[in-house]
């Protein structure tokens, strides 16, 4: 850490305060990933040890800068030490912001217009940005070539096919993959392919998107990026959506270069698909090989991404052995224990009175959150709210003026995401969260819906709530 602190002096004349890991070293780079920061300045340093690869972020940081697409400032490097420190751009993915705006299929008008914006910026890299750009410092290819696709095609059937117990014949296989190369080749492959363009790798801030980790990026088609985006696996985009944003790409890219909507069709759901096999590889090396569980949780999302193409797209090229072995996938029970397991983190909110005791934990895993909410102004000691309940309009609204209620939800609402997200990562299956009042009737019940609807149609959550008071329960616990 002290060479990252060093450059943070630096740049900045002054010494960093506090230094934070963050979650990103989780992944599955084997990056060090950390926040430098005092009371007015930040910045994310970074540790890694393959000097070509963190070369070529830092050439094509410095040339998308001059092409004035929103990428980091790089603040300061010591590549000698594998470290460099760049802008930061904050804690909020394309992936948390869609996470937390949906319910179901129903994505907010909010993510979609995100979504729009990071569609009509990518030909700005793979295009614009393109044409000009140093290749020579690429990494570990200069192009999405034959031994690029070789690479991810093997990925895919080493360590997802194999390790998942899924029968293939090997010769008939690779006849698949080599039929199945030849037809990528022969698209247009003049542009920058970005590599591992998805959610995750692009931030929000104050609504607009910036953009990370293009490091593994190379000369390619255009297909593949767009692919990577709407066919990210835990996203989950619903297809309209998808059908909606693969359209205003093809507009935007139509201003950059002379783009054939026919022949873009034509290669781009062959590269949906192998795109999605490189993801299951990744998912099968870390879940599978290296035993990380929350790598797993992907797989279902990404089978349902296959059963949609099976069913809705035919391939201008014959590949029956790996059609037959995705069928076998869909069909598998160890696959399909995944889907049942993969992120469902069962979150159960309670109500109750302090006067009757705290709800029991009926799972056996103990711990979870007790809120007390027997501080925020209370309803029941008006005579027109005495017959209502937290989840009556009028209740709801007198709390909703409050601004102590306000500053509560969000105290809560920083530790249940938290830890959400770390149970989703472990695997873990179920989260309690208790409120308490004086009667269990107004304050309790509504913290507990307020939590349900911002936890709600978020990916891989279930919510069970339970108004204990409201319900006549026995005695208590």
């Amino acid at each position: 850490m002290d060479v990252l602190e060093e450059l943070f002096r630096q740049h900045f004349r002054v010494a960093p305060t506090h230094v934070k890991p963050l979650q990103g070293e989780l992944g599955g780079s084997g990056r060090r990933i950390v926040r430098l920061a005092n009371d007015k300045l930040s910045a994310i340093g970074i540790l890694y040890g393959v000097r070509e690869e963190n070369v070529a972020f830092l050439e094509f940081s410095r040339h998308f800068r001059r092409h004035r697409l929103p990428v980091p400032e790089i603040y300061g490097e010591d590549l000698d030490h594998g470290a460099y420190l760049e802008e930061d751009f904050g804690d909020v993915t394309l992936f948390d912001f869609l996470s937390k705006n949906r319910t179901g299929d129903d994505v907010s008008p909010e993510v979609a217009e995100a979504y729009r914006k990071v569609v009509a910026i990518l030909p700005r890299f793979q295009i614009e940005a393109g044409r000009d750009l140093d290749y020579s410092v690429c990494y570990p290819r200069g192009s999405f070539d034959r031994q690029s696709i070789a690479w991810d095609l093997n990925y895919f059937k080493y360590y997802f096919l194999r390790l998942a117990g899924i029968p293939f014949n090997e010769q008939a296989l690779e006849d698949d993959f080599d039929r199945l190369t030849n037809f990528l080749l022969s698209a247009d492959s003049r542009y920058f392919l970005y590599r591992d363009f998805q959610s995750r790798n692009i931030m929000l801030r104050n609504g607009e998107p910036f953009f990370l980790d293009y490091q593994g990026g190379r000369k390619g088609a255009l297909q593949y990026d767009i692919a990577s985006l709407l066919y990210d696996a835990k996203a989950d985009l619903p297809p309209q959506l998808r059908e909606e944003l693969l359209d205003l790409y093809i507009e935007r890219a139509g201003t950059f270069a002379s783009v054939d909507r026919i022949a873009f069709l034509k290669y781009y759901y062959a590269f949906v698909y192998v795109r999605i096999l490189q993801a299951l590889g990744a998912y099968g090396f870390r879940g599978f090989y290296e035993r990380k569980a929350h790598f797993l949780q992907s797989v279902p999302y990404a089978l349902k991404n296959l059963r949609w193409l099976l069913h809705n797209v035919k391939l201008p090229v014959e590949l029956p052995t790996l059609m037959a072995a995705f069928n076998s996938m869909l069909g598998s029970e160890k696959l399909q224990g995944l889907a049942k397991e993969a992120g469902q983190l069962t979150v159960r909110i309670s109500s109750f009175s302090f006067h009757r005791g705290w709800p029991k934990d009926e799972t056996g895993n103990g711990g979870g959150f007790v809120f007390d909410g027997r501080s925020l102004p209370n309803p029941g000691r008006e005579e027109r709210f005495k017959a209502l309940t937290g989840k009556d309009a009028p209740v709801i609204d007198y709390l909703n003026q409050q601004e102590s209620v306000h500053q509560f939800m969000a105290s809560v609402m920083s530790l249940v995401d938290a830890s959400v997200a770390n149970y989703q990562q472990r695997g873990f299956s179920s989260l309690m969260v208790s409120f308490g009042c004086t009667g269990g009737q107004h304050r309790s019940v509504y913290l507990a819906e307020q939590l349900a609807k911002r936890l709600r149609g978020r990916n891989g959550v279930e919510v069970v709530v339970r108004h204990r008071e409201l319900e006549g329960a026995g005695p208590a616990q």
